[in-house]
């Protein structure tokens, strides 16, 4: 019998038909360095082309429980399945186009612990997908700690899908798994589209996104170096005095998901009016962002002064 006092861990696993879901959760459950015997309970909540291993599911003592539908979810099968089992650890395999939020509202038992969602992405649809299918695309990419792309080759354009991806979650980990089976973070792929050597290195109107998404990822990158970037200047509630958030307005996937991004900015001068366009010229810092909750940059402005408006309002991720 399980210990009511202790948490069940919740992994999830998502992403399209076809994405590698269940070969995934299969190479789990084959890990010695995932699987220590517990009682697992693996929820599927669609039947792809793949199927589970039956020796190694009987030898990681898990079992397996189909989940029809959304209506199952809304009517308590996951309280019923976890009576049932009483696993010590569960594993899902959602269907992407059920939507997380379907996941969360269902009645489920309070010694769930969500540890870890991982979406999958087939990077040969990725676009097409994106493109037709936002909503229910930016849902996983949104919720998950780890993104994997895989069945990537020579053509696909690591850097755009990094970016991509971190514009609508700067959190998590992507890795691209090669049709060769190699496994790479992407990074080598990017090529900064500015001068790195220059000083003050000049972002340009259409650099702005690629280059939000490098500081956020890379601030060591940026630390002692001068910028010279064009943007607003926005004045969250409880902004520090002397500071104020230098950004812009972002599409990061369609046109009803529009938010700011941007990163502190200290400036012992005339603050400039909330949301004035304006050019700044500061020396960035890596350090703690209280915004973003995690190392990014601070700008410490040494100049800043009026700015004609950009010709394009909107920062893309392209």
């Amino acid at each position: 019998m399980r210990d009511p006092e202790v948490n069940v861990p919740v992994y999830i696993v998502t992403g399209f038909l076809e994405s590698g879901k269940t070969r995934f959760i299969n190479e789990m459950l084959g890990d010695e360095g995932f699987s220590e015997g517990e009682r697992t309970l693996i929820l599927m909540c669609e039947e792809g082309e793949d199927e589970y291993d039956a020796k190694l599911v009987q030898s990681s003592n898990s079992v397996i429980a189909a989940v029809e539908s959304v209506q199952q979810m809304e009517d308590g099968i996951l309280n019923e399945l976890d009576a049932k089992y009483e696993p010590e650890r569960i594993i899902i395999e959602y269907n992407a186009t059920w939507m997380f939020q379907a996941l969360y509202n269902a009645p489920k038992p309070e010694m769930w612990d969500l540890a870890q969602v991982v979406t999958l992405v087939d990077a040969s649809t990725f676009d097409l997908y994106l493109k037709n299918m936002q909503k229910i695309m930016s849902d996983g990419l949104r919720e998950a700690d780890l993104v994997v792309f895989n069945r990537c080759n020579d053509e696909t354009p690591k850097g755009l899908y990094r970016r991509r991806t971190l514009a609508l979650n700067n959190t998590c980990r992507i890795y691209f798994e090669n049709n060769d089976g190699s496994m790479d973070d992407g990074v080598s792929d990017e090529d900064l589209p500015y001068d790195m050597s220059a000083n003050p290195i000049v972002i340009e109107d259409d650099q702005f996104g690629v280059w939000y998404i490098d500081a956020m990822e890379n601030p060591g990158r940026y630390d002692g170096k001068t910028l010279l970037l064009h943007g607003k200047a926005f004045f969250p509630k409880g902004s520090p005095k002397k500071c104020f958030v230098f950004g812009r307005y972002a599409m990061t996937c369609c046109a009803e998901d529009i938010r700011g991004i941007g990163f502190v900015c200290k400036w012992d001068g005339p603050m400039p009016a909330k949301e004035a366009w304006i050019s700044v010229t500061a020396k960035a810092e890596k350090a703690y962002s209280q915004i973003h909750g995690r190392d990014a940059i601070i700008l410490v402005a040494q100049n800043v002064c009026a700015a004609d408006p950009m010709k394009q309002e909107l920062v893309y991720f392209n």
